[in-house]
């Protein structure tokens, strides 16, 4: 066994050699150096020691090289975090490292986190599964226009990592970066397909993940690099939209997106003010719900048993998410996405795409807090799970939820009686009759109801259906259609 494991080593340190051999041949090698300068010119960061700048800096990450199944790694287990400034001299200490990973982003503070991004200088896309005729292949698509050219192709060691360089910096707003997200995972199923990659599944990748470092060592070791060749120039949104079909509309849809505007900070301080006191003022986190460790354990066996090829680091990945979401502890998260590793890497029916011990100790980044918010279908795509949804029969959640609550009141006229409680509908009711005068300000305070639900419902009360003896009787404000409210209540049709 450890014989094959060696003779399958070798044959992909030689396709690693090929591959460089035939990229230099067509595209311009570029050093490490000029390689980072390219994606960030000068004035893309703060000078080093230069706080004044108040720019954002590049954030490069070394993962210690694992010993064993348990994560049992040198010195006190941690990542080691590099800020780069603008200079890039920081770099020179992370190239003759066994796995170090950086963003083609500007952070604000010493974490590679969504809040945290301000530039985005580069989109990326990693894709595995490449021997000589997907190389061959991709390098021609991408000279017949078939693909958007990339800046730069470079050999990841097992696959390539195609860096498209933007004209310009783009800001890292959420609306932004939920743009590009949509953008990147349009461009991912033109540029993954049967003639790229062996891998038939594409592998979805936010805009904020991390790729091996230029110049430090790829998965077969530091003697075999990751190197880059130059192929294109620079590029624009617009440009790479092109290349999207239009058929399903998704071009048209991505186009829209990028076209909606945003609140300037001021626009919201003066429209949300509450939001504004609580998150921007004091700082709070973003809430959200604490979950059950049952969501834990039920994604832990879909990942053992459903995952394939092409999403086995996603898999752990989320289950990262999932950990810190339901409270896991860390080390029992380790201990199992380390027991995946074996049962991962027998899955790989070609040398070339072999699941590492670094593959799972660069997952398991995701365990932080700012990742706990991460949408359920970006988990589907990225993960190649499909994710179960509440069924309402097709019904928006707003008017499934107006049916239930109107059939409620009529087979339960008397569900308030120790038998639930006040919708915050009733809550605002209740709480303006009590206070003619109030403000929504003080109803925030008084029941802590959310501001926008207190808008909502500040000038309707809340409708009420009684049936008694065979009569109807309906309580309802001035704004709200009486015959609605009876097709709601006992559907279209009904007497």
């Amino acid at each position: 066994m450890a014989m094959d494991q060696q003779d399958a080593m070798e044959r992909l340190r030689e396709l690693y050699l090929e591959k460089n051999e035939h990229l230099a041949k067509f595209l311009e090698p570029v050093t490490p150096f000029e390689f980072y300068r390219e994606i960030f010119p000068v004035g893309s960061f703060e000078r080093k020691g230069h706080f004044e700048d108040a720019k954002g800096n590049g954030i490069a990450v070394t993962v210690p090289k694992a010993a064993g199944i348990a994560l049992e790694i040198e010195g006190d287990g941690k990542a080691k975090r590099y800020t780069i400034t603008d200079e890039l001299s920081e770099l020179s200490e992370v190239f003759d490292t066994d796995f170090t990973i950086m963003s083609p982003l500007s952070y604000f503070g010493r974490r590679r986190c969504g809040k945290n991004a301000r530039y985005l200088y580069a989109l990326v896309f990693d894709l595995d599964g490449v021997g000589m005729p997907q190389l061959r292949d991709t390098l021609h698509q991408m000279n017949k226009d078939i693909l958007p050219q990339a800046t730069f192709v470079v050999n990841s060691g097992t696959g390539l990592h195609l860096y498209y360089v933007l004209e310009e910096p783009i800001p890292m707003y959420p609306h932004n970066q939920k743009c590009l997200k949509e953008l990147k995972y349009a461009l991912t199923r033109q540029i993954w397909n049967r003639y790229t990659s062996t891998i038939k599944e594409p592998q979805m990748q936010g805009i904020l993940q991390g790729f091996r470092v230029v110049g430090s060592g790829s998965k077969l070791g530091r003697e075999y690099p990751v190197t880059a060749y130059r192929l294109g120039g620079r590029v624009t949104l617009e440009r790479l939209l092109e290349f999207i079909p239009d058929s399903n509309g998704e071009q048209q849809y991505l186009v829209g997106l990028m076209r909606k505007g945003r609140l300037s900070l001021a626009e919201a301080k003066e429209k949300y003010p509450d939001w504004y006191e609580r998150r921007i003022v004091k700082k709070e986190r973003r809430g959200r719900w604490t979950v059950k460790r049952d969501l834990y354990d039920w994604w832990l066996h879909r990942i053992g048993d459903e995952i394939r090829v092409g999403h086995r680091f996603y898999g752990i990945m989320t289950l990262a998410i999932y950990a810190k979401k339901c409270g896991i502890s860390e080390d029992e998260l380790r201990r199992d996405a380390f027991s995946l590793l074996k049962p991962y890497d027998d899955m790989s029916v070609e040398d070339i795409n072999r699941f590492t011990k670094d593959d799972v100790v660069c997952a398991l980044e995701m365990y932080n807090e700012d990742y706990v918010t991460f949408p359920r279908d970006d988990i589907a795509k990225i993960s190649g799970l499909t994710m179960p949804v509440n069924k309402r029969n097709w019904r928006k959640q707003e008017q499934h939820l107006k049916i239930a609550r109107a059939t409620r009141d009529i087979i339960h006229d008397n569900w308030r009686e120790g038998n639930g409680r006040p919708s915050a509908q009733d809550r605002v009711y209740e709480w303006r009759q009590q206070h003619p005068e109030g403000r929504k300000a003080d109803c925030h305070r008084d029941t802590g109801l959310d501001p926008k639900t207190i808008r909502k419902w500040w000038d309707t009360a809340p409708p009420t259906v009684r049936v008694q003896d065979g009569h109807i009787t309906v309580r309802v404000t001035p704004s709200q259609a009486v015959s609605d409210l009876l097709v709601e209540a006992f559907g279209p049709g009904k007497d």
